[in-house]
């Protein structure tokens, strides 16, 4: 059963997702830039394609773990990318594959591993924090930094 507190959600199932999904879009905004935070298997991947589903994404999606970014396009011809940056070696690495360029896109970026990149990260960005509860829920929590203070919103 899933339980709201706000930007928090717990028990989270793979049935709920949608629904958080859409709860985190209306709440992150107009903001663009998506950091996926949690361990290993924590769900990252499976949370963006959710987003991606409510985005409208057409085809399928996939983990761009060897390809480092992946493009999708929604059906109102929308551009996302979806980075995975934990195979990258260094923060130069990203940057050589033009990240800032896709940053700055206005198009939705949705970033796994960016403790690999905190040099590139804009100042305006929705961090979404995922923890394990059990083997079939997960915690999701939102916060969203304006750039111009250092608390939460």
């Amino acid at each position: 059963m899933l339980q709201d507190s706000g930007r928090v959600y717990r028990q989270v199932s793979r049935d709920d997702l949608g629904e958080v999904a859409d709860k985190c879009l209306t709440a992150a905004g107009t903001c663009r830039i998506w950091l996926f935070y949690g361990e290993m298997g924590a769900g990252k991947t499976t949370f963006i394609k959710a987003i991606g589903e409510q985005l409208g994404v057409v085809g399928a999606m996939s983990s761009p773990t060897f390809s480092i970014v992946n493009e999708y396009v929604t059906e109102g011809e929308d551009r996302i990318f979806h980075f995975d940056f934990f195979r990258i070696k260094s923060e130069a690495e990203a940057y050589e594959i033009g990240t800032e360029e896709y940053f700055y896109s206005g198009n939705y970026c949705f970033v796994e591993w960016p403790d690999k990149i905190p040099g590139l990260i804009p100042p305006h960005y929705a961090e979404i924090k995922i923890t394990l509860e059990n083997e079939t829920c997960r915690t999701i929590a939102l916060s969203v930094h304006d750039g111009q203070e250092k608390n939460r919103i």
